[in-house]
């Protein structure tokens, strides 16, 4: 039915889902439009200082960004992430998400809110984002600044979300889970859940930084928790549980008929990661040379049509790989993924010891039998 502004149509209709069933379409993308942040956060994957003029100097402008989502949206996307670092660092902050509004994008923002103005509330109501989600570190001083490691940022963390909140915007909250934290994790839960839109949840799957940096990766680990703990994190938090119970048919997968294939996953279905130079990827974790391209020096669907192409073709030659990750039926478990597996071993099968075995303690905590990992 349509009155000639707006047609009705089913839901199982809509264009949308065909591109989602077809594939290669992108619904959506992650903009990082800084890798700065105010924080300095002991697990975080690509933060650099907040004052870096190289990196600020380097990012894209309001103008690249806008030609580089409209591109997006003439290849079907309907929704942006915008992210970071902490995306409310850039000046231009209000004009980037104006420019993609304007663009008719549904827009998320990921924050600390540790920046969040009253402008920033007042630019929220005037154009409504689709969520803004805040990760939550802490529910005392002591825990968050210990993860933050920035004195004064539980205060603004706190000052930020009740101007969020007191200015009616829809917030979503998370968690993560690490050493530093843990102890506080079902306070930190309560915390969101009492404020959050719709739902809380948290990762405890920590991956290796972007740039290899060392320093940090050696704190990243020392942040992860055994195995165990994350699968008794799963079955201790209630909400988390009964979802993990409720689907645990479909963390169990068939043998795949291909073993030496690497990507297996969603990656090449439509969905992508821009960095704050204008790296496309066709996730935000796959930065392996191949697979990434200067959207600066190149269209948006030449990008697309490479990464593709690149992950099409992907396959490993080594047999630990098919033995291990590719005729693994619990894969779902541990979220590896080629992407994750270079950051850690700098290779795309190189296979990660830590990830089999969550994944493996999370499948006993569900009932499910598995090989021992190995």
């Amino acid at each position: 039915m349509s009155d000639g502004y707006v047609q009705n149509t089913q839901l199982r209709d809509a264009a949308f889902l065909e591109r989602l069933r077809e594939g290669g379409s992108p619904l959506g993308f992650e903009l990082e439009v800084t890798a700065r942040c105010n924080n300095d956060c002991r697990h975080c994957l690509i933060n650099l200082p907040a004052g870096d003029a190289a990196a600020r100097d380097a990012e894209l402008t309001v103008g690249e960004i806008e030609r580089i989502a409209g591109e997006a949206v003439e290849l079907g996307a309907f929704w942006c992430l915008v992210t970071g670092g902490e995306p409310l660092l850039r000046e231009d902050f209000a004009e980037i998400y104006t420019a993609l509004r304007r663009l008719g994008l549904l827009t998320s923002v990921f924050t600390n809110a540790c920046l969040i103005s009253a402008e920033h509330v007042r630019l929220f109501r005037e154009q409504p984002p689709r969520d803004v989600e805040v990760t939550v570190y802490g529910v005392t001083k002591e825990t968050y600044e210990r993860v933050t490691r920035r004195p004064g940022s539980w205060r603004a963390f706190r000052r930020g979300v009740d101007l969020l909140l007191d200015g009616g915007v829809k917030v979503r909250f998370k968690a993560v889970a690490l050493q530093s934290n843990v102890d506080e994790l079902p306070q930190i839960a309560r915390f969101c859940r009492e404020r959050t839109c719709d739902y809380f949840r948290f990762d405890a799957m920590l991956h290796l930084r972007y740039d290899g940096d060392e320093a940090r990766n050696a704190l990243i680990r020392a942040e992860r928790l055994s195995p165990e703990k994350i699968a008794s994190l799963d079955r201790e938090d209630a909400e988390r549980w009964a979802a993990l119970e409720k689907s645990r048919e479909r963390y169990v997968v068939p043998p795949s008929d291909d073993p030496a294939r690497l990507f297996r996953c969603g990656v090449r279905r439509g969905n992508f990661a821009v960095s704050p130079t204008g790296v496309y990827r066709p996730c935000s974790s796959l930065w392996q040379p191949g697979f990434v391209s200067d959207l600066r020096r190149t269209s948006l669907k030449e990008a697309r049509r490479r990464g593709v192409e690149a992950i099409d073709v992907a396959r490993s030659g080594d047999p630990a790989f098919a033995a291990a990750c590719g005729a693994c039926q619990i894969g779902n478990l541990c979220l590896g993924c080629p992407a994750h597996f270079y950051l850690e071993t700098s290779q795309l099968d190189g296979v990660v010891p830590y990830f089999c075995a969550v994944a493996h303690a999370r499948a006993a905590m569900l009932g499910i039998k598995t090989s021992p990992p190995g």
